[in-house]
């Protein structure tokens, strides 16, 4: 048995390789009954995903995955049911584009110190006209053959200590969960066990976010280990977070899990939608 809830999606408006309708459409396939999309640092997708779900008799959660920088660690957090027309989160957002379009303008000009040229204007021609990030550069140099897949991209050329690492100072983690808040949302960390922090420190990092005002924690992911899950399980029972589900669906070509295909939470933990009023279409709608 599957979760009908997918709360952590991305489309052609952040570094996802399907639109908003499309992506909807397949999660209708699939048979998500509620998805969030959450694209990275941008609700630019969502008028259109709201008129697909309608059209497919789905509930989408409005959401966004904001980039934080925590101890001089990149973390991610989800807003789910935010208002996007927020101006207090909007004005958050645009903060982080402008330095997205520069951090991208910088690893071009230093992949072209390091002998490959033209790597800004072939990542953007992947944008669809949206932010240009590290995974568009990674599409470009998989196409150029200088890795086999995206993955080897990212750890040969784009992370700490290689040609196209660019650093930078994000959001921080109480901005960001006040920014969700002001915007009637829930906050909630994103695929924690990716983060390779030690215990001590993963704990420290959840106690400041539940002190902040965050709510959830993403106990299943694409990219969780079933012996993550269990982890995050108890974690999130520890410090009273709610629990949450999302693929972090990127595309059929770029994700670790498909859409409709997550499984259950564990027993014991509280789903994140417990408090929703959501009405959901039947399972064989």
């Amino acid at each position: 048995m599957y979760e009908v809830y997918d709360l952590h999606t991305h489309s052609t408006a952040s570094d996802g390789t399907l639109t908003p309708s499309e992506l909807i459409q397949r999660a209708a396939q699939a048979g998500v009954k509620a998805i969030a999309l959450t694209d990275h640092d941008t609700t630019g997708g969502l008028s259109e995903a709201s008129r697909e779900a309608i059209r497919q008799d789905m509930v989408l959660i409005a959401g966004v995955e904001i980039s934080v920088t925590w101890e001089s660690r990149v973390i991610h957090v989800l807003g789910l049911g935010i208002d996007p027309d927020r101006e207090t989160l909007q004005q958050g957002l645009r903060e982080l584009r402008r330095f997205r379009d520069w951090r991208a303008e910088e690893i071009g000009r230093r992949l072209e110190k390091a002998g490959i040229a033209g790597a800004y204007e072939g990542a953007r021609a992947y944008s669809s006209g949206g932010l240009v990030s590290r995974t568009h550069f990674a599409r470009f140099l998989v196409d150029q053959g200088q890795a086999r897949d995206v993955r080897k991209v990212f750890k040969r050329f784009l992370v700490a200590g290689k040609p196209g690492h660019v650093p930078g100072q994000w959001a921080s983690l109480e901005d960001t969960v006040s920014w969700i808040l002001d915007a009637g949302g829930q906050a909630v960390l994103a695929h924690p066990a990716r983060y390779r922090l030690t215990r001590t420190r993963l704990r420290k990092l959840l106690d400041q976010f539940r002190i902040a005002g965050g709510e959830g924690l993403e106990v299943i992911s694409g990219s969780h280990s079933r012996d993550d899950v269990f982890k995050m399980a108890a974690l999130a029972r520890d410090f009273g977070l709610l629990a949450s589900v999302g693929s972090d669906y990127h595309g059929p070509d770029l994700s670790w899990i498909k859409l409709g295909r997550m499984p259950l939470l564990p027993i014991g933990t509280t789903p994140i939608w417990d408090g929703w009023r959501l009405e959901l279409p039947p399972a064989d709608a």
